[in-house]
């Protein structure tokens, strides 16, 4: 099946040595080597010499050379020692106290934060030392949010210029002490309330991922590239592969280094790695292309991204069988370690594709993923070519960002050069492509844990963005829309919309059911190929009671509006089926490409909701016709009129607005700062969604409106006074709800809530 347009790819490049440099063949003295509290092993030549301490300490030298009969470094008198692992100092922490206030923070000490009056707080109140030189928990910051953007904070062990957080203002980092910095130098608060780049990190030579957090970070981004481009693909329920042929637009490149600085040990591992992450992929509902490159003094292509396009060697168990044959002496010359060749070699393959189809190429999303060393001893620096694959990713796609590429990093063992390799992967927010990990066996565990093959179905929040008029294409667009149907005993028929949230339940308004409605007289329609579904039963908010504050002139109260409708039978996902994303759940973390560690509730609210006006969405349906209505969430500085607004609806005498529209509301509407669609009652119980990126994600429900304006059009514009209200997914109170039933893995396929 051909790849449909601007599908993201990823592109996955170069395992690189563990240690630079040819062994020598004059022998070394072997006396003078042993390390204070420590000890040592040779390599199987006897031309290197590590040396290892136990956990919570380092060695102060961690590898001697023979190189011409003379060990680099020299032995001296005074024997290296085992030092205590530090982690990078936190007290740069601002408007705030960070205590115990110490010189130096050693393996399990731990730091607790706090912040003056006046400031807000976010982030890990406490942090722990740990055994690889890093704090346990994310950065914490205490800011005044008075500013377009939130207070990018100082990470532990670096300084930052700048205090201005308003659109296009700048904040640069340095690290101290000798450390590293790895993320953005740089990073400029964004129209959309967001830092550009990476939050930045300070590592020692003795700092390391650990394979937990490679593996969180790695397969968030990974997942979102491939559940981004799997909408495009004819699937089933089970996340069977589905053929890419010559339109595909997802190419993977893998190179692996052969060098003498990788034993042949190491090499049977890196391939088993190689393997490893081939079949990962291969649970999605996507194919990639392939191109799998053996580097060392040069470069040699088990095959060949046009090969592989063309159909000579696109099949992958062939493709795992020559990587398993492929044998350590295969190669002729393997003395160098030729980074910048690999790079140039997949730069050339990429300018073929390039200019075999220029038209695809735009829409092919480009991945690299270097495992190295950082010390290149051959070819010059790399990122030459580096910089000439970002150019020409760039020159042929809309963006001035760099979208549609991605270069990963992992640099492992002991001569890891962070700074080279910080000027090799891309900078983009919310994603981290960095790892830096001690050897293989780290590496191995990374992939095997990225990916949990039963996730691939049910991906969250996919949609695709076209419509050539046709019923089922235009169902591509909102494959989570429902509409409901309730009998009622009189005959009639009363309409809402809900959002498939799993396999097994429909979201939707908790005021679309009255008393005496029962399942069997609720239906619910999925698109024109699914319609009438079974209804087992239907569950409104415990705390919904509309009566709740007639005392106080508010006649009709729709807090906490929600209900959830369970289906007799779980649907089977397709193209045209997906659930929409929910709010603090592991699910939605993918989405918004955040790790595990990243991945909270109120980092989800960051992202979704940190602007004071939001654009967003609700499906409007009347019969056959569906259309999108465009609103703008008003928080910050116009909420408090949105929210004055309920007081003008018909019958509603109470005084205090917040009386009747509470925290636990979104409020849409009026004419600024821009003119809002508003909604009708058949749009009662949809979903209100924004769309991060390339997946949508639910923040309300769509409940009650100031003014009905739809008896003459479907499409009305607000009034100044025209608001409608939501409810908001992100109370502590729905929250609750939802996860008790869709979190509830007795009921269906659960989804996991932060």
């Amino acid at each position: 099946m051909e790849c449909e347009p601007w599908m993201n790819l990823f592109l996955l490049a170069i395992l690189c040595p563990l240690i630079t440099g040819a062994p020598s063949s004059i022998s070394c003295p072997d006396e003078n080597l042993s390390i204070s509290r420590g000890s040592f092993s040779f390599s199987k030549d006897g031309s290197i010499v590590r040396y290892n301490c136990s956990e919570g300490y380092y060695p102060a030298i961690r590898i001697r050379r023979c190189i011409r009969g003379k060990w680099n470094p020299l032995p001296k008198r005074k024997q290296p020692e085992c030092k205590k692992i530090t982690c990078p100092d936190p007290r740069g922490f601002k408007n705030g106290e960070v205590y115990p206030y110490q010189r130096q923070y050693f393996v399990n000490d731990t730091t607790h934060y706090s912040c003056n009056s006046g400031y807000d707080f976010r982030g890990s109140r406490t942090r722990v030392c740990q055994a690889n030189g890093k704090w346990s928990g994310g950065t914490p910051v205490c800011g005044r949010n008075s500013d377009h953007c939130p207070d990018p904070g100082i990470p532990a062990g670096s300084t930052r210029t700048g205090h201005m957080f308003n659109i296009d203002d700048k904040v640069t980092y340095r690290c101290e002490n000798k450390l590293t910095l790895i993320g953005s130098k740089e990073r400029v608060c964004q129209e959309n309330g967001q830092w550009s780049g990476t939050e930045p990190q300070c590592y020692a030579d003795f700092t390391y991922d650990s394979p937990e957090e490679a593996s969180e970070g790695f397969s968030s981004s990974l997942k979102s590239n491939l559940a981004v481009s799997q909408q495009y693909e004819g699937t089933d329920q089970y996340g069977k592969r589905i053929r890419v042929g010559n339109g595909g637009k997802l190419d993977i490149y893998i190179a692996l280094d052969v060098s003498d600085s990788i034993d042949e040990e190491d090499f049977e591992k890196a391939k088993g790695v190689i393997k490893t992450l081939i079949e990962k992929i291969s649970y999605y509902e996507v194919s990639p292309n392939y191109e799998i490159l053996i580097f060392a003094t040069d470069v040699a292509r088990i095959v060949s991204m046009r090969d592989f396009k063309s159909g000579q060697k696109n099949n992958l168990l062939e493709i795992l069988k020559r990587l398993k044959d492929y044998e350590y002496n295969s190669k002729g010359d393997r003395t160098g370690t030729n980074i910048a060749q690999a790079y140039r070699s997949i730069l050339e393959s990429m300018q073929i594709e390039q200019m075999r189809n220029k038209e695809e190429f735009k829409k092919t999303q480009h991945i690299v993923i270097m495992f190295s060393d950082g010390q290149a001893n051959m070819g010059g620096n790399p990122r030459k070519w580096v910089d000439q694959i970002k150019d020409l990713v760039k020159q042929n796609t809309p963006s001035e960002e760099e979208e549609n590429l991605d270069l990963y990093v992992f640099g492992m063992g002991d001569d890891v050069n962070s700074e080279d390799i910080n000027d090799l992967k891309t900078d983009r927010g919310n994603e981290k492509f960095f790892f830096k990990l001690k050897n293989l066996d780290d590496l191995q565990e990374t992939f095997d844990g990225m990916i949990d093959e039963g996730t691939s179905v049910a991906l969250c929040g996919l949609y695709r963005d076209y419509d050539d008029g046709t019923d089922s294409h235009k169902r591509h667009q909102y494959p989570w829309l429902a509409k409901i149907s309730v009998t009622r005993n009189n005959g009639k028929i009363s309409n809402c919309v809900g959002s498939l949230v799993t396999s097994s339940f429909i979201l939707t308004a908790a005021h679309c059911f009255r008393f005496g409605d029962t399942p069997d007289r609720i239906t619910v329609d999925l698109g024109s190929d699914i319609k009438g579904i079974k209804v087992k039963d239907y569950i409104p908010h415990p705390r919904y009671d509309v009566a709740a504050k007639q005392n106080v002139g508010i006649p009709e109260y729709y807090e906490f509006d929600v209900a959830l409708i369970q289906l007799e039978n779980p649907v089977i996902m397709d193209l045209a089926l997906r659930p929409i994303c929910i709010p603090c759940t592991k699910e939605t973390s993918g989405a918004l490409r955040l790790s595990d560690r990243e991945g909270t509730c109120r980092k989800h609210q960051e992202e979704l909701m940190s602007a004071e006006t939001v654009k967003a969405s609700f499906m409007s349906v009347m019969g056959k016709s569906i259309e999108k209505k465009q609103i703008t969430i008003k928080q910050g500085k116009w909420r408090d009129a949105c929210v004055e607004d309920a007081k003008k609806a018909d019958g509603i005498t109470a005084k205090n607005a917040k009386d009747i529209v509470t925290d636990n509301f979104l409020c849409s509407g009026g004419i600024e700062p821009n003119v809002d669609d508003i909604a009708c009652k058949g749009d009662s119980g949809g979903a209100t969604f924004v769309v991060p990126g390339n997946r949508m994600v639910q923040v309300g429900i769509v409940s009650w409106g100031v003014k009905d304006l739809c008896k003459d059009t479907r499409k009305p514009k607000s009034d100044s006074h025209t608001r409608d209200y939501h409810t908001s997914l992100f109370s502590p109170e729905v929250r609750k709800f939802l996860k008790r039933y869709l979190g509830d893995e007795k009921l269906g396929t659960p989804l996991t809530f932060l």
